[in-house]
């Protein structure tokens, strides 16, 4: 049971590209949060930082803000599921917890 509260990463494009298609979106002013139903038990994630983002340390930075957002809020997340977070532009300015909390509010509008 504790296995399933560890989120593996996304890694084949195929699976980023099911969750563009055929996911859920919600689009916050740092990320697009995709959600999708999959087939294996637990929990998977995937983040997307583009080049247009800006250079490697700012695209880790994006990365690194989402992925702490996403961990803090693991206890909210449904089983069974894979989350993709595209990052956006004005991520390069904010503060995890500003991300944080945009990510609880994608959650909450998605389980309406």
């Amino acid at each position: 049971m504790n296995e399933e509260r560890n989120p593996r990463t996304l890694t084949l494009n195929k699976e980023f590209k099911r969750a563009y298609y055929q996911g859920k979106s919600k689009a916050t002013p740092y990320f697009i949060f995709y959600k999708i139903k999959n087939r294996s038990a637990g929990i998977r994630y995937g983040i997307t930082t583009s080049k247009k983002l800006g250079n490697a340390v700012q695209r880790n930075r994006a990365r690194r803000v989402l992925r702490v957002a996403f961990l803090s809020v693991l206890p909210r997340l449904q089983n069974n599921c894979d989350y993709v977070m595209v990052a956006r532009d004005r991520i390069l300015k904010a503060k995890s917890y500003q991300v944080a909390a945009a990510l609880k509010g994608c959650l909450k509008e998605m389980q309406k």
